[in-house]
């Protein structure tokens, strides 16, 4: 056997094998270098190996690594403060992944009803296209067939609409047994679509008119990678409940599940907790991120690098329209819907030097570090008319 074969075959990995990574570059064990623009699926916010968070991990490792939550952790505190000093939040939940970030909210939902004396207010209202996560409740909140087959019935309390169905909604939100809406307000998974703040605004009418919590998932375009801190912040809509993850601890494993004290206040001692979440170790990396991502002159470069990118990929599809059709989502979540297979441009991508994510309605994604230099984002481009130009030869050789 080989050593791969010691592994759950759960993954369709890529025929490379990492070694390091500098910045934007990630490099293989054979020497070859790849412009990276799946950063760990939107997770490096900050690149590969950024000294400032290397300091803060070594600093750490030599004090504290862990301890239980049954004692005041002080960085916990300081994240959390500044988490609800920039955001709609009075308290959060510290875990270690989106997904975990995503069981806290709907834990929380339910609880937050049942403490209310409403026990029967269960459905969380979802959407098509959703990606929430991979734990048990959070694939039944995604409702993705793919990730539910074979894993027994599916839980009740999930009402999965179409987000353009507007009077669906409505009905679902009206049911005496709706507890919350749970939705990305820039999908990543799901094809890289933003809400429109018209959307987002009927959404927590919703809520309002009907007692329900708004929870918005910004675990992939959170964190500033839409040019704003929180995706949220586009719109005049402020949620109950926002997860987040991923760039949070710029690859180290943190989320977070972030409350106003109303909707929180069913989680009392007891009702929810985490072995590992907000350790000391992940807090002071997650303050070290924090503290880079959230500076008003990263977002400004974010939108700078951002507009360039989508300025430069409509020229590419006005050449190469046979194979890239739209330019989608928001920030440096960037989607382009093509039309190959999307696996394939992404193998074609890999041959010339860059790598890229796939994505739901045959999207592939470009999720860069938000630290990404324009001339770096100008090497994006060529990279990507090497790789357009690739799929239409391969589409004549096929025709």
């Amino acid at each position: 056997m080989s050593q791969t074969d010691h592994l759950f075959s759960v993954y369709n990995r890529a025929p490379i094998e990492v070694e390091r990574g500098e910045g934007v570059s990630l490099y293989t064990k054979d020497g070859r270098r790849f412009l990276d623009f799946v950063q760990g699926i939107a997770t490096n916010g900050l690149g590969h190996a950024n000294p400032i968070l290397i300091d803060a991990v070594t600093k750490q490792a030599q004090k504290l690594w862990h301890v239980s939550n049954i004692f005041r952790i002080p960085d916990q505190e300081v994240l959390a403060e500044r988490l609800c000093a920039d955001s709609f939040a009075d308290q959060v939940f510290f875990t270690n992944s989106g997904t975990e970030a995503i069981e806290c909210a709907l834990k929380l939902a339910r609880k937050y009803h049942a403490a209310k004396g409403n026990p029967e207010r269960i459905d969380v209202i979802t959407f098509h296209g959703a990606f929430h996560g991979r734990t048990y409740a959070a694939v039944n909140a995604g409702g993705n067939d793919a990730y539910l087959t074979g894993f027994g019935p599916k839980l009740p309390g999930y009402v999965h609409l179409s987000v353009d169905d507007h009077e669906a909604i409505k009905a679902a939100a009206e049911a005496p047994t709706a507890a919350a809406i749970l939705v990305e307000p820039v999908q990543g998974e799901g094809g890289a679509r933003a809400l429109t703040e018209t959307e987002l605004k009927n959404l927590r009418q919703l809520c309002d008119d009907n007692g329900l919590l708004l929870m918005f998932d910004e675990i992939q375009c959170g964190m500033g990678r839409t040019g704003k801190l929180w995706a949220y912040q586009w719109s005049s809509v402020e949620p109950d409940v926002l997860t987040t993850a991923k760039a949070l601890g710029g690859g180290f494993p943190i989320g977070a599940c972030l409350a106003t004290s109303e909707a929180a206040s069913g989680m009392v001692v007891g009702a929810h907790g985490s072995t590992f979440g907000g350790n000391p170790l992940a807090m002071a990396v997650g303050l070290a991120a924090y503290n880079e991502l959230s500076k008003p002159e990263t977002l400004e470069h974010v939108n700078e690098v951002s507009n360039y990118l989508r300025q430069q990929l409509q020229g590419l599809i006005a050449s190469y329209g046979d194979v890239a059709l739209e330019v989608r989502g928001k920030g440096l979540l960037v989607g382009i819907k093509v039309k190959p297979v999307n696996r394939e441009v992404m193998a074609l991508a890999r041959d010339v030097g860059i790598l890229i994510a796939g994505g739901s309605d045959n999207c592939v994604r470009l999720l860069p570090p938000l630290n990404v230099t324009l001339d770096e984002a100008r090497e994006a481009i060529g990279l990507l008319e090497k790789t357009f130009i690739a799929a239409r030869e391969k589409a004549k050789e096929t025709a």
